[in-house]
């Protein structure tokens, strides 16, 4: 799968070389003239913490090339493609830079870990869906950056994937689980959190210029919409309480799938400046909720993001740990986790990553 040519392959040229100059001048947040005085002061202590974190990270991973959950026997395909995204998003690449090789190294894992039929997972056990988006999602933003024989690799994995992807969203399901996806490529029921993954997949692939069914889009958001809560929230499935990282995970999708700032997406908006956490760990899957409500927030712009990101900011800033690292405190998904999600709630306005762009 590789990127268009023609005028399409002169615009991923161009970026090419912005990324190469913000590898030089070192990748900054958005410049003065879209971010305000508030916001300005941040600029210099993100970018301090984020390359702290990325020394941390670069130091726990892996001589296989992965990062591990904490501890536990999880499938290291999701994380370890998540911390290859904060190295992304802070403007380093492939084969270049002082973290060249430690991202070789982890795309190297990712490549070498798929199952025969495609399924990026060590196994097909509990989650296998999260980590197969998730690193289809990193596999999409890296193809083109990388050396031929990698991207020959990508090439022919990301196909396979892709088929997973639009397979299990075809699985019959219900009106309430119809057009989302859940934990097993098989699985009949659906749920927001993998559901957006998989939105976040398409969507990056069919950037890249991949063929992705329309309908798929149209139903993945259909389903979104069926998780909104009465109050401008949105749940875990159909029908339960509004959260703030389900909330966020909403916002980005609807942003992402071309409704700006409608009447969905600002009451989203609404409801997350009104539950903002005021302490480290509050509220149920903190690290995934920092980084989901950021990233949507971004997408709304203006006030929305401004007064979020200097909140987040403030939070982010005096949390983290000596070593560089923030605690992950996401069922026990470990403190690589935890960082790689934070670097990319805090460098979504160094804009690096396609995906994350307005």
């Amino acid at each position: 799968m590789r990127k268009p040519d023609g005028p399409a392959r002169g615009v991923l040229l161009a970026a090419a070389a912005l990324v190469a100059a913000a590898l030089l001048a070192g990748a900054r947040p958005a410049p003065a003239d879209e971010a305000s005085k508030n916001l300005q002061k941040y600029e210099k202590p993100v970018d301090e913490a984020i390359d702290r974190a990325l020394d941390y990270l670069a130091k726990k991973q892996h001589k296989d090339g992965c990062w591990l959950a904490g501890g536990e026997k999880r499938d290291p395909m999701g994380i370890t493609s998540l911390c290859l995204m904060a190295f992304l998003a802070k403007g380093y690449t492939p084969g270049e830079g002082p973290y060249a090789e430690v991202i070789d190294k982890g795309i190297d894992f990712v490549l070498n870990g798929h199952l025969e039929n495609g399924l990026i997972a060590e196994r097909s056990g509990h989650g296998a869906m999260y980590s197969h988006c998730i690193a289809t999602l990193m596999l999409s933003e890296v193809s083109g950056m990388v050396d031929p024989e990698r991207q020959a690799k990508i090439d022919r994995l990301l196909p396979k994937a892709l088929k997973i992807i639009i397979a299990a969203q075809d699985i019959q399901k219900d009106d309430r689980n119809a057009g989302g996806w859940r934990y097993q490529s098989n699985s009949s029921d659906s749920d927001i959190s993998c559901t957006s993954w998989a939105v976040m997949a398409l969507r990056s692939v069919r950037n890249a210029g991949a063929a992705v069914p329309k309908g798929a889009i149209e139903r993945a958001l259909a389903y979104i919409m069926k998780c909104r809560s009465g109050d401008g929230g949105f749940a875990y499935q159909p029908g339960g309480g509004s959260g703030l990282g389900r909330t966020g995970t909403a916002l980005l999708c609807m942003e992402l799938l071309g409704r700006h700032r409608d009447r969905a997406a600002l009451g989203a908006g609404d409801w997350i400046k009104r539950h903002f956490p005021r302490n480290w760990g509050e509220g149920e899957f903190f690290n995934y909720a920092m980084y989901y409500t950021a990233q949507g927030m971004f997408q709304l712009g203006d006030d929305y993001w401004e007064d979020f990101a200097v909140k987040m900011y403030e939070l982010m800033l005096k949390s983290q740990q000596a070593d560089g690292h923030w605690d992950g405190i996401d069922s026990g998904a470990g403190d690589a986790y935890g960082t790689a999600m934070a670097v990319l709630a805090m460098s979504v306005s160094y804009r690096q990553l396609p995906i994350y762009q307005r």
